[in-house]
C-alpha cells in the first residue's frame, strides 16, 4: 500500500481534504499536527508544523523517520503572481524557485481529471503584502508565491522521494494588504491567533476587513484544494 505525505503550514489548509478522506487518525508524532487516513486503498498522512522552509523540512524528516513514504506533497495556500489567478484557483508547480529566482527543484504533476493552473512557484519565507512586491517577484516568471515548498523539496530530494507541489490561491497579484501577517508569527513559525486579534484591535477599521477577507478566502481555498487533492493520483 502506497503512502503519500502531505505537508502544510497550518491545519486549516487540510480542512477540505479532511472532510473528503475521513475518518482521520491522530499520529503521536512530535509535530504540531499529524493525521493519517486510508483512501482508495492508500495511506494519506497530513502534517503541519508551522510556516517557513525549515519547519516544513523538519516535518518531512519526522514523517520519513516514522513511516515508509512513497511521495511527498507540499500543499496549502499561495499568493498569485500571475494576474489571471483568482482566489481558490489550484496551482500545480512544475518548478520551485529560490528567493534569488534561481531554479531549485523540479516538481512532478499529479494525475487528475480536474483543471488547474501550472508553472513555476517561488518559495520565500515571508508573506508578500503588496501588489508592487508581487510584481517584482513576477519578473522571475513564477505564477505564484508561497513559504514552505523549498524546504519540503529539499528534504524529499535528500531521501530520493518524488516531490509534488499543489497549492490554492488566497490573494491575487493585484491585491495589497496593510496588515503585517509576518509580525503575528510565533516562535514556532505559526500565525498566532491571539497576536492577530491584538493587532486588529489596534486599528480595527483598517485591519479587521483584511483579516476577515483572508479568513474567508482561506476557508474557500481549503475546500477547493481538498476537492482537487482527493481526485489526484500521485
Amino acid at each position: 500500500m502506497r503512502t503519500h505525505l502531505l505537508v502544510a503550514a497550518d491545519p486549516i489548509e487540510f480542512r477540505g481534504l479532511e472532510r473528503r478522506l475521513g475518518p482521520w487518525r491522530r499520529l503521536p508524532w512530535p509535530l504540531h499536527f499529524s493525521r493519517q487516513a486510508e483512501y482508495r486503498g492508500e495511506h494519506w498522512i497530513a502534517v503541519a508544523n508551522g510556516a517557513g522552509p525549515a519547519r516544513a523540512a523538519r516535518a518531512v524528516a519526522a514523517a520519513a523517520e516514522r513511516a515508509g513514504l512513497d511521495t511527498v506533497v507540499s500543499t496549502g495556500f499561495c499568493g498569485g503572481l500571475d494576474p489571471d489567478l483568482v482566489p481558490g484557483a489550484v496551482f500545480v508547480a512544475v518548478r520551485v524557485l529560490g528567493a534569488d529566482f534561481s531554479p531549485v527543484f523540479d516538481a512532478a504533476r499529479p494525475h487528475t481529471s480536474r483543471g488547474y493552473a501550472s508553472g513555476s512557484i517561488i518559495s520565500i519565507d515571508r508573506f508578500i503584502p503588496d501588489a508592487a512586491a508581487k510584481l517584482r517577484l513576477r519578473a522571475s516568471g513564477a505564477g505564484a508565491v508561497e513559504m514552505e515548498a523549498a524546504g519540503v523539496a529539499l528534504e524529499a530530494a535528500r531521501r530520493r522521494l518524488p516531490f509534488y507541489c499543489v497549492r490554492a490561491v488566497t490573494d491575487t497579484a493585484n491585491e495589497s494588504f496593510r496588515f503585517d501577517f509576518d509580525s503575528v508569527r510565533d516562535g514556532d513559525g505559526r500565525f498566532n491567533r491571539w497576536r492577530i486579534a491584538g493587532r486588529v484591535l489596534r486599528r480595527p477599521f483598517v485591519f479587521a476587513p483584511e483579516v476577515a477577507l483572508i479568513y474567508r478566502r482561506s476557508r474557500a481555498a481549503a475546500e477547493s484544494l481538498g476537492e482537487f487533492l482527493a481526485d489526484c493520483e500521485f
